[in-house]
């Protein structure tokens, strides 16, 4: 896997997790200030977010290199016969 594969991987599977990871622990505020959406979380704790969605891109990365790097897993077509 090149660099550039490495990257998009973790790129990709990085916002995929984040969406995943956004609603853990969110609580609507019990009295919303004027202007602001009721469904809006309390304490969105979105360093912390962040933070794990970073960890989890990575070793979610370094699982599909791996992966692809035992071959047990190829995306190029077989040699012809």
């Amino acid at each position: 896997m090149s660099i550039y594969e490495a990257i998009v991987t973790f790129a990709v599977s990085w916002w995929l997790i984040l969406f995943m990871v956004l609603p853990w622990g969110a609580q609507p505020m019990d009295a919303p200030p004027p202007g602001t959406v009721p469904s809006a979380p309390a304490r969105p704790r979105l360093v912390l977010k962040f933070a794990i969605t970073t960890v989890l891109a990575l070793l979610l990365t370094f699982a599909i290199k791996a992966l692809v790097e035992s071959g047990l897993v190829t995306f190029r077509p077989p040699p012809p016969v």
